[in-house]
């Protein structure tokens, strides 16, 4: 949604693991913040106009012949340049500077004293603090006319800048949560250095994304994939506010699915629903469970299972007449893990992005919450007045208990973990903990395990339960339950 966009930083992704986790803690501020890859040409990054740029981290050594480098016109343009990590050792690689291997490597939980503590990015954060270190290189000479601003046991010089220049290095990750001040040192760039105002917020980015989707349909008709999940709901909410009864929600029973699942969306979506929505629903179990038959690869079920959603649609589309959009709950975490966001290699193909098959008979895909992360989708659908109930439910993914199953997927595994999983659901909340882990599930094994019930010898299926705290849903802990 265009409108929003006027001001912006930029990620420049080095193939570093948290990339989505700088982003998230730039919009953190109200600032919309997009992830691009290092291979993207200086004009085109200059194109978008960005209020600052930040290097990620990244695997590899920047004195290596190799490794990933960028245009040295970057830091002479003339807009704020943050470096993290290997981001902070390839500004000072290319500006003079000197990096070599680390005698001692830094990992993990380190003490930082700030040397210099009234400069702009260290505003508000104490002389000493935890951060989060990871590098086998450091940096051992700064390059012309860059000030030492901080320092590590074993790292001495852990934050660097030429403010004259609007440049500043960091040698740690300020972006996950182990990181003390990471945040203030992140808002701080933001807002104190790149002068951003924070006016990228949740009643902005509704009212801009009804008025473009209006603009873009223009009276057509859209068909939209209802999982009932966190994502497709809003999308559906957003489009429906949009587009009212030009728009029809399909809801496909996959028949992977947690317990009662279809029924329950049936109940909120439906025609006795609170929404005034066209809804069909498509019970599709035993055409998924034959497509999945003898397949074990994890990858592959998603890219049949997105595929076989596709068509599922498209014969819904033929029947209901001439359908001009497919409407899908695409967020931006799934466009990045699907490889087609920074730099990063694929972490999983997502069915709606990376598991499109070649041929869609749509005559365009409309993904509204592409732009987003989880808790952004949240506060979105809280602003469209969708339930706290709704908004706030456990975290499903598209290809449901497909990917919860390890190994081939039949009937019968689904439906003991569609029972294991409504009894640690059921003790969970009996268990009254002070805190719900943000997301808990039971995963179906591929063992077996022997042992006793009642006084018979038995020989069945293990099951796995994972629960995690998180805020961002990109980083977790373990939660610990009674």
């Amino acid at each position: 949604m265009q409108g929003l966009k006027q001001e912006k930083i930029i990620v420049l992704d080095f193939g570093g693991q948290y990339n989505q986790l700088v982003a998230r803690r730039v919009r953190e501020n109200n600032v919309y913040c997009e992830i691009y890859s290092y291979k993207m040409p200086i004009e085109e990054i200059k194109a978008k106009n960005p209020k600052g740029i930040i290097l990620t981290g990244g695997p590899n050594s920047v004195y290596l012949p190799d490794s990933a480098s960028y245009s040295r016109g970057l830091f002479e343009w003339g807009i704020p340049v943050l470096g993290l990590c290997y981001g902070a050792q390839l500004m000072h690689h290319l500006l003079g500077g000197e990096v070599k291997k680390a005698d001692q490597r830094e990992y993990g939980k380190t003490s930082l004293v700030v040397d210099q503590p009234d400069r702009d990015i260290f505003q508000g954060v104490p002389k000493e603090s935890i951060v989060w270190m990871s590098h086998f290189d450091y940096i051992v000479k700064t390059a012309p006319g860059f000030e030492i601003t901080a320092h590590t046991k074993d790292c001495p010089i852990a934050a660097c800048e030429d403010a004259r220049r609007g440049l500043y290095a960091l040698q740690f990750h300020p972006e996950v949560l182990h990181s003390e001040y990471g945040s203030l040192m992140l808002q701080n760039f933001v807002k104190n250095i790149c002068k951003c105002q924070g006016n990228w917020t949740m009643d902005a980015f509704v009212e801009n994304a009804v008025a473009a989707i209006q603009e873009k349909v223009k009276g057509k008709r859209a068909l939209c994939a209802l999982s009932g999940g966190v994502d497709s709901s809003v999308a559906a909410v957003l489009m429906s506010r949009a587009m009212g009864k030009n728009l029809t929600c399909v809801f496909v029973d996959h028949g992977l699915l947690r317990k009662n699942e279809g029924d329950e969306v049936e109940a909120v979506f439906g025609e006795k629903g609170v929404y005034d929505l066209n809804f069909i629903r498509v019970n599709a179990a035993d055409r998924f469970y034959k497509k999945l038959q003898g397949v074990s690869e994890p990858e592959q079920k998603r890219k049949i299972i997105g595929e076989e959603f596709i068509r599922v649609f498209e014969e819904e589309a033929k029947k209901i007449g001439a359908v001009d959009f497919l409407v899908q709950g695409t967020i931006y975490p799934d466009v990045v893990e699907s490889g087609l966001g920074g730099e990063s290699a694929v972490i999983k193909s997502h069915h709606n992005v990376g598991g499109l098959p070649d041929y869609v008979d749509f005559q365009e895909i409309i993904e509204p919450l592409r732009d987003l992360f989880k808790d952004e989708v949240r506060k979105a659908g809280l602003e469209l007045g969708i339930p706290p109930h709704l908004v706030f439910r456990q975290p499903f993914p598209g290809p449901g208990l497909g990917i919860r199953i390890i190994g081939e997927v039949t009937a019968e595994k689904v439906r003991i973990v569609q029972e294991a999983d409504a009894i640690f659901r059921e003790e969970i909340a009996k268990a009254d903990l002070q805190k719900n882990p943000d997301q808990y599930f039971a995963a179906l094994t591929n063992m077996r395990s022997v042992g006793v019930m009642g006084d018979e010898r038995t020989y069945d299926y293990a099951i796995a339960l994972r629960a995690v705290n998180t805020i961002d849903f990109m980083t977790a802990e373990t939660t610990e339950i009674p």
